[in-house]
């Protein structure tokens, strides 16, 4: 507190490391931390997102200078102290040296991010302003029906023992479906399945493989496998959400506040911890009722608004292929323009089939999916998958020579950049065989990834600025990838819903148009 007033006073500068967990702790005391002019944490982050950013790291690699470890003060497990409970001078020189290492990283960073107007600009128009709006959207928090998730979990335990009781007639005995071990020694020597024909191997623990990429393998042949995988769904929705997410509603409001981790994605994406609330399912009915327990204050709304087909857009804008820009200026349903394309046929001719086989095509490639990955992802034979590659890069040469042009970039410099000139270090490129090849297809996503990043933040930012310009009361609180989540009071409904597509769609020009759709509801899986 006697710092109180310091700390709060906007015209004394100050340059600190992960300004935005800083407060966070002051808000907790009640002082407004303002006046901030560096973050170490974001500065290294936009300068070497591939690398770690712990400030101990920092100071080793940059200034040769071995900063004391937290633990070591405070110790760890159930022994570890409190700050308050260490003598006064241990804690003074804990603090002085992350002080003075700080002010020294700060001035280094700084210098090396003024030589480059890109990282400049990311740094000082992005990153920091962004911190900013994500601390304000964490204290927000959102809002949470306790019985509802209650009521979830009581459901999808349900559904758990029925899949469990099946597993158990399929098997011919009683076994834990929770067990990998058990369920390895029931799929691989009860039942005798077959991996690509073969007997399946025990891995070096002793046990057999039942992972993910295992069991939807032989999910397609093999019942057994297919129950697994909805069991282990419904009991990860269960352990991370419906039961979870009460247990982190705050006492002191009523809310859950995520932490969103801004220097941690090395495409400039957002992260969200304690809880996540970036990997909700979507695709099953079961994860998309858990959005539905994200709800609105009284006499308020929830108003979610995302990017529409943002990858894509991007794609057109960085490969200027005349068909595909055309397409989305005519606001066009790019999946049935790809397969009109693809498959020779008129627009209106296209069948829903043609256009599923379309719409995986077109998400495939800027994720560098091969031939073999298209024939496994639609069922088809890889020769037929071929085809469709090749048809498809006739009809897209933009798109064709971007996808070499950024792979030879990326191989040459090591890096690729996004349209608004983040960098995105790739050191993978540097391995070989497998390593390298997914290396290269990660370097043809980055660039729209990484611009995809950008954008969002540039929205929210936006979208910050105009909610406190205009006065309003409605509060952002969510962000999912391209999405916003904001919670609106019915007074302003109008308004947010009218303006909040229209401010997104005007962060930046690309060469096709950019497109934000807009949902009001009670809950956040009605508004979106």
């Amino acid at each position: 507190q006697i710092f109180g007033s310091w700390l709060s006073d906007p015209a004394f500068e100050k340059s600190c490391y992960d300004t935005k967990y800083i407060a966070h702790v002051l808000a907790d005391i009640g002082i407004e931390f303002n006046g901030i002019k560096e973050d170490v944490l974001l500065q290294n982050y936009v300068l070497e997102a591939h690398r770690t950013h712990y400030i101990e790291k920092l100071s080793y690699n940059w200034l040769k200078f071995e900063l004391q470890a937290e633990e070591v003060l405070l110790g760890k497990g159930v022994k570890k102290k409190t700050f308050s409970e260490v003598d006064i001078l241990s804690c003074a020189k804990f603090a002085m040296e992350r002080s003075y290492v700080g002010a020294h990283l700060s001035d280094l960073f700084c210098g090396l991010i003024e030589k480059d107007p890109n990282l400049q600009k990311i740094y000082r128009e992005i990153e920091m302003p962004t911190s900013r709006v994500l601390f304000r959207m964490e204290q927000n928090g959102v809002l949470i029906d306790k019985q509802l998730l209650a009521k979830q979990t009581a459901e999808l335990q349900a559904k758990a023992s029925e899949l469990s009781k099946k597993a158990e007639t399929i098997a011919g005995e009683k076994f834990n479906l929770a067990s990998p071990k058990q369920l390895g020694e029931i799929l691989f020597e009860k039942l005798g399945v077959l991996m690509n024909g073969k007997p399946s191997k025990k891995t070096a623990s002793g046990n057999y493989s039942t992972s993910e990429e295992v069991l939807s393998e032989l999910a397609l042949d093999y019942p057994l496998a297919k129950i697994a995988l909805e069991y282990r769904a419904l009991t990860k929705l269960i352990s991370t959400y419906t039961e979870k997410l009460p247990t982190q509603i705050s006492p002191r409001d009523g809310r859950v506040h995520t932490t969103f981790e801004q220097a941690v994605a090395v495409t400039g994406r957002l992260s969200s911890t304690n809880p996540n609330l970036q990997n909700i399912p979507v695709r099953t009915p079961e994860g998309r009722r858990v959005r539905e327990a994200f709800i609105a204050g009284p006499g308020k709304k929830i108003i979610s608004a995302d990017y529409s087909q943002i990858e894509l857009r991007i794609m057109a804008h960085l490969s200027g292929d005349k068909g595909f820009t055309e397409a989305f200026k005519k606001n066009q349903d790019i999946h049935r323009a790809t397969a009109a394309e693809v498959f020779s046929e008129p627009l209106e001719a296209v069948t829903p089939d043609q256009r599923r086989i379309a719409k995986v095509i077109n998400f495939g490639l800027i994720y560098g999916m091969s031939a073999f990955g298209l024939a496994k992802n639609l069922n088809i034979d890889r020769h037929d998958a071929k085809n469709y590659i090749a048809r498809y890069f006739q009809r897209y040469p933009g798109v064709s020579k971007y996808m070499e042009d950024t792979r030879q970039h990326a191989l040459e410099k090591g890096y690729i950049q996004t349209v608004f000139g983040r960098r995105l270090e790739i050191p993978e490129l540097q391995a070989s065989g497998a390593r390298k090849a997914a290396a290269e297809r990660a370097a043809i996503n980055a660039p729209m990834q990484g611009t995809a990043a950008d954008l969002i933040k540039m929205a929210m930012i936006a979208v910050q600025d105009w909610l406190q310009k205009e006065n309003l009361e409605s509060k952002l609180i969510l962000q999912v990838h391209d999405e916003l989540i904001l919670e609106v009071p019915d007074k302003e409904v109008e308004v947010v819903k009218k303006r909040l597509p229209e401010i997104m769609s005007s962060v930046a020009e690309l060469h096709v148009p950019l497109i934000a759709e807009v949902g009001v509801g009670e809950n956040w899986e009605a508004a979106h």
